[in-house]
């Protein structure tokens, strides 16, 4: 199965890493673990709900990217450096998507690649018929 690169002028692998931001694969694009870094690579805040919403912005960036949309996805992944923000900020979740909501899994009490980085969100879309 042939893969292409889903990215974006805002939305790239950080220069020297060894990962695609997305793949799409047959009738099904996922996305790696997208991080609160504006257009500008720099994090947005230290706020953990603004995070949320730059994570999900740069996941509907990489889907529109490629012809996608938020409704498509179907499983979204949240990763999170305590729990509070997870449960403090899961409404957020309703701004991005709609019923039925895509599933999930979060992962809390972990550290990310950055310190500043509180929240991280892969996503699997299927965009066949």
């Amino acid at each position: 199965m042939r893969r292409t690169l889903i990215e974006t002028e805002g939305v790239k692998s950080a220069e020297g890493r060894y990962y695609s931001p997305g793949l799409r694969a047959g009738d099904w694009m996922v996305l790696s673990g997208q991080v609160p870094l504006g257009e500008d690579g720099k994090t947005v805040s230290t706020d953990a709900a603004t995070q949320w919403r730059q994570c999900l912005d740069n996941i509907k960036a990489l889907l529109e990217s490629a012809g996608a949309s938020m409704d498509d996805v179907v499983m979204c992944n949240v990763f999170v450096t305590d729990m509070r923000h997870y449960l403090n900020h899961q409404e957020i979740r309703r701004e991005y998507f709609s019923e039925p909501y895509p599933i999930s899994t979060a992962i809390g009490g972990i550290s990310l690649a950055r310190e500043e980085w509180l929240i991280e969100i892969e996503a699997w879309a299927h965009v066949g018929d």
